[in-house]
């Protein structure tokens, strides 16, 4: 029973070895990054996250400035009816 978890162990590293080698090419092409526009370069750091928590940011302030312009324009339409209902009853 050992044994056959011990070689099921090593059947699974066997198998990331294979593809680690099968891709590895493909990544050296990445190391290479001299050329590449600023925007390249960020994304391809090791500090990605901070890249998605800018973009969250934005994303949060503009629905953030679209609300409250949504709410000052409403405030004024809602006092203009206030009003036209004064002036109507009265």
């Amino acid at each position: 029973m050992i044994f056959s978890l011990i070689q099921a162990q090593e059947d699974t590293t066997a198998a990331v070895d294979t593809l680690t080698k099968a891709y590895s090419n493909k990544w050296d092409a990445a190391s290479n990054l001299q050329h590449a526009n600023s925007v390249l370069k960020a994304a391809s750091s090791h500090d990605l996250i901070f890249i998605v928590l800018g973009v969250t940011l934005i994303i949060w302030f503009v629905l953030l400035f679209f609300i409250i312009r949504v709410d000052k324009k409403l405030g004024k339409l809602e006092n203009e009816m206030e009003q036209s209902n004064v002036k109507s009853t009265s």
